[in-house]
C-alpha cells in the first residue's frame, strides 16, 4: 500500500545535473504528486538541496532566504562570461606573483554586508524570461545590485592559481559572483571551478541522502515507496525548526482547520516552545505532534493571518 509522503528531504545533489532535473527524478522515485526545491544549485555544483515533498511544498518559502554554507575552489588568472568553469573565457591575467597576504586581504574585503550584482547567466527572470536564456541569445541583462551578507569567508588552502575557500552567507548570494569580484580585486581575474553546498537552513550534508542510494532503495522496493526513505524524511514540524511553536488542544485545532479567526490572545495558557523568531510567524501543532498550520501576526493587528493550513 502506498503511504503518502509529506516532509522535507535533504539530498546530496550530484554534479552535471540541474536542480529541476533532480527534483523530477526524486518525485518519480518516491511517487509523490508534488515536489519542489528551495533554491537552485548550478548544474556543476554538488551538495545539500532541500526538497519539499507532498504537502510540505507549501513550506518552501520559509527556506528560500535562509543561510547557506559552501566550500569551493576558485581559479585565478581567467575570467569567464558565466563566472564559472562552464563559460567562455573573456579575459586572462597573471596570478603567480600574488602573495598569500594579498589574497587574505582581498577575501577580508567581502566579509559583512555587501552589494552584489547578480550574474547575467542566472535563473533570475526579466519580463518572464530567465536571464541565462537572454545571455545565450546575445542579449544579456544586468540586474541591479542586491544586498547580501557574508557571515564567514575563509581561505582554506592556496595552491596558485587555485584557492580553496569556505563561505557562510545569506540566501540569494551568488558564489560565482563573489569569486569573480575577488579576482577583480586581485587584478588578475578569476572564476569558480568547484562548488559544494555543505549546509542549507541548518540542514547539513551529513544528513543528506545521495541520489544513488535513493535509486537503489526504489529498485529494492519494486515500484512501491522505498521504506528506507522514511529514515531520511524530516517531518514538516521538525523542518520548521526555527519557528516558535504553539501546541493546541482539540477545540483550537478544529477552529484552525475550519479557518476561523484566531485572536492574538487565543493561545494564552497553551504550551509554547520558543525559538528564535523568524518574522512574526508561528507554527501550530496538535497534541499528536502534527503540524496544523503556519500563522503570521502582522504589526498592529489583533488577529493572526493564515499562511498555510494542513488537513489531518
Amino acid at each position: 500500500m502506498h503511504r503518502e509522503i509529506n516532509g522535507l528531504l535533504v539530498i546530496d545533489k550530484p554534479p552535471e545535473m540541474t536542480s529541476a532535473r533532480l527534483t523530477a527524478i526524486v518525485k518519480k522515485l518516491l511517487r509523490v504528486k508534488k515536489a519542489g526545491h528551495t533554491g537552485t544549485l548550478d548544474p556543476f555544483a554538488t551538495g545539500v538541496m532541500l526538497l519539499c515533498l507532498g504537502k510540505a511544498t507549501k513550506l518552501a518559502r520559509f527556506f528560500l532566504h535562509e543561510e547557506k554554507t559552501y566550500t569551493g575552489i576558485m581559479k585565478l588568472g581567467i575570467e569567464t562570461d558565466t563566472q564559472d568553469l562552464t563559460g567562455h573565457i573573456t579575459a586572462t591575467g597573471d596570478p603567480m606573483s600574488i602573495t598569500e597576504k594579498e589574497i587574505i586581504r582581498a577575501f577580508e574585503k567581502f566579509k559583512g554586508t555587501i552589494r552584489q550584482a547578480p550574474p547575467v547567466f542566472s535563473a533570475l527572470k526579466h519580463h518572464g524570461t530567465p536571464l541565462y536564456r537572454l545571455a545565450r541569445m546575445g542579449k544579456p541583462v544586468q540586474k541591479p545590485p542586491r544586498t547580501v551578507h557574508i557571515h564567514e569567508l575563509t581561505v582554506l588552502d592556496i595552491r596558485l592559481p587555485e584557492i580553496e575557500f569556505r563561505v557562510n552567507c545569506s540566501g540569494g548570494t551568488y558564489i560565482r559572483t563573489l569569486v569573480s569580484d575577488i579576482g577583480k580585486i586581485l587584478d588578475c581575474g578569476g572564476h569558480l571551478t568547484t562548488l559544494k553546498r555543505t549546509e542549507n537552513a541548518g540542514f547539513k550534508i551529513e544528513e543528506a541522502i545521495s541520489l544513488q542510494k535513493l535509486e537503489k532503495m526504489a529498485e529494492i522496493g519494486g515500484g512501491d515507496t522505498p521504506q528506507g526513505v522514511y529514515n531520511y524524511l524530516i517531518t514538516m514540524r521538525k523542518a520548521l525548526k526555527n519557528l516558535p511553536e504553539i501546541i493546541v488542544d482539540k477545540t483550537m485545532a478544529k477552529s484552525i482547520l475550519d479557518g476561523k479567526k484566531i485572536h492574538v490572545k487565543s493561545f494564552t495558557g497553551m504550551a509554547q516552545r520558543e525559538k528564535q523568531p523568524v518574522g512574526n510567524y508561528i507554527k501550530v501543532v496538535n497534541s499528536y505532534g502534527e503540524l496544523l498550520a503556519v500563522l503570521n501576526l502582522e504589526k498592529n493587528q489583533d488577529f493572526y493571518k493564515y499562511c498555510c493550513v494542513f488537513s489531518i
